[in-house]
């Protein structure tokens, strides 16, 4: 059999095994299933854009856009990856609200690692007020509620991820736990039982009361009175006297217990005092640090948008505005291999006509009075033909305005050595004053 036919067969049935999983909200489950269906066909776009739809279910939105993006690039055309994309870009403000609550979740797991389990947990209820869909979040969440040992609370955290993804192998281990420690265990146990018994009630099953005589009149009178004045002497006598000893014995090992504690409290803020200093300068580190991990998360999220846009842009075929957007992408901060590839064949078609498309971009920069803007475009149109004459004599004028001797000089006398043939030769000389 071909192999391209097998893989295909393969891939299709994956696909289906997790479109089966997904309709009973076995998230986890079919996650594993269309990742194994793109490993042997990476063109199954349904497979891929399911993939996609479920990272979103799950609140993992910059997941889901780098499936969508990449599904969008091997195939441009009737794909419903489009519409999603769309959907999100219409909402305004969204992917910002997404990038916040993952700028918000990164800081709350931050603080779980350095002890500050109080401001994570109301960071994590921020965020699942925020998107409740986020399961990461809610997990984390019931994770602190177990150290705490508020097991009700972490239940109810888990019951909110088992109704997103009902066989999230994580979510079911801490929920057994939780069960085991709130009884839940048991009682469901005991009901499982019951429910698969099926015992006839036998006649031996039937306990008979023995006779009794029932007492009447002064006997239970006399009785009574007995008892409630022996039970009175023996509270008076041996019970009171003892209680009274053992709360004295244990008010004076408690007031000694509290001497001792005071002690210890007091001997412990004098050394925490002399640590306060540095604690103060790690926090302020650890501030700096999580600042850029948020804007490293931030630029990257920005980045993904602008591949985003470069890609509409050529499907409505404005090459004017891919080439803008090109000149704001940093492909260096992409770490995805598949976007990456992505980036690569935008630069390439680029170099091949797209130098053009900015050096005009410049020219109308420059006839709209922004020089600066201008010679931005020109710079960037030279990165991808670097042999381009005009766009070094545009560039060289562009500085000259601005005041910039000497970056134009530079260009002016690049032109004069590298390309004495060239049409803007003899006006750099000019330029340059030869």
């Amino acid at each position: 059999m071909d192999y391209v036919k097998r893989n295909r067969q393969i891939a299709n049935s994956f696909y289906n095994l997790g479109l089966e999983k997904a309709k009973i909200r076995d998230l986890t489950g079919a996650v594993g299933c269309l990742k194994k269906s793109l490993r042997f066909d990476k063109y199954q776009m349904d497979a891929r854009n399911l993939l996609g739809l479920i990272f979103y279910e799950m609140g993992e939105t910059a997941d889901a856009l780098v499936q969508w993006v990449i599904s969008m690039n091997l195939r441009p055309k009737d794909n419903p990856a489009d519409r999603y994309l769309g959907e999100i870009q219409r909402k305004p403000g969204q992917l910002e609200r997404e990038s916040q609550m993952v700028r918000t979740y990164n800081q709350a797991l931050d603080h779980v690692q350095n002890g500050n389990a109080d401001l994570a947990v109301l960071q994590l209820a921020r965020v699942v007020d925020s998107n409740p869909r986020f399961v990461k979040a809610h997990i984390l969440l019931a994770l602190i509620y177990m150290d705490r040992e508020d097991y009700v609370k972490a239940g109810k955290s888990l019951y909110r991820v088992l109704q997103i993804d009902k066989n999230n192998p994580r979510a079911q281990w801490y929920m057994s736990i939780v069960k085991r420690n709130t009884g839940r265990e048991e009682v469901e146990k005991k009901k499982l039982k019951n429910a698969f018994s099926h015992r006839k009630m036998e006649d031996d099953d039937i306990i008979m009361p023995p006779a009794y005589k029932e007492n009447t009149g002064w006997g239970s009178i006399l009785f009574i009175s007995t008892g409630l004045i022996i039970g009175m002497m023996v509270i008076f006598f041996l019970v009171m006297p003892a209680k009274t000893k053992s709360l004295n014995t244990a008010h004076n090992q408690e007031l000694i217990s509290y001497s001792q504690k005071i002690s210890d409290l007091n001997q412990q803020l004098t050394n925490k005092t002399d640590d306060y200093e540095k604690l103060s300068a790690k926090a302020e580190q650890m501030e700096q640090e999580l600042s850029d991990i948020e804007g490293a998360n931030q630029a990257v999220l920005s980045q993904y948008q602008t591949v985003i846009g470069i890609l509409q842009a050529y499907r409505s075929q404005d090459l004017m505005e891919a080439a803008r957007l090109y000149t704001t992408l940093d492909a260096s901060i992409i770490t995805d291999q598949t976007v990456l590839e992505i980036v690569n064949s935008i630069t390439a078609e680029m170099t091949t006509s797209g130098y053009q498309t900015l050096e005009e971009l410049g020219t109308t920069a420059w006839n709209g009075g922004n020089l600066e803007e201008a010679a931005a475009y020109y710079e960037k149109s030279l990165e991808l033909k670097p042999d381009n004459t005009a766009a070094m004599y545009l560039l060289g004028r562009a500085y000259q305005q601005l005041g910039n001797t000497e970056s134009a000089n530079a260009w002016f006398g690049k032109i004069i050595d590298e390309f004495p043939e060239s049409e803007q030769a003899e006006p750099a000389r000019t330029a340059r004053g030869y």
